[in-house]
């Protein structure tokens, strides 16, 4: 009866450790991932009139410790610091310097500074927060 129970028990936790970190994986991956911004906080102008040609866009380069993508308008790059959850961003490297409409530029470059963490919430959706404020929101849509 003992060796039943233990190797029931062995199993049961066999199988609960397998899940938890499969869950782990697939949920908080940043990387091989493009994402688009869909929200950010604190501009009084509509999301639509602060990018009206084309949403800003990021990207994780895992090797290399940079972000990289379109702030709405222009190209940019930054390091970044990953720590668990906690992310912190660089200052953006020089970009093109073309006129961009609606101003979002500027408002994606600043909030991208003042972000202190991370999450990805039930749907897969990338939250950069800053204290426990979410301040931009971002949906996947290429994979690398």
């Amino acid at each position: 009866m003992k060796k039943y129970t233990l190797a029931v028990v062995s199993v049961l936790t066999l199988l609960l450790t397998s899940c938890m970190a499969t869950k782990d994986k697939s949920s908080g991956n940043l990387f091989d991932t493009t994402w688009e911004l869909e929200y950010i906080s604190g501009p009084r102008i509509a999301f639509e009139g602060l990018y009206p040609n084309k949403k800003p866009q990021i990207t994780f380069d895992q090797k290399e410790t940079k972000v990289y993508g379109n702030n709405g308008c222009n190209g940019y790059s930054a390091p970044y610091t990953l720590n668990g959850k906690t992310l912190t961003f660089g200052e953006p490297g020089p970009t093109t310097m073309m006129f961009c409409e609606g101003g979002g530029e500027q408002q994606f470059l600043q909030q991208m500074k003042k972000i202190t963490s991370y999450s990805i919430d039930k749907d897969g959706k990338l939250i950069l927060n800053e204290g426990d404020v979410a301040m931009m929101r971002f949906k996947k849509i290429a994979k690398q």
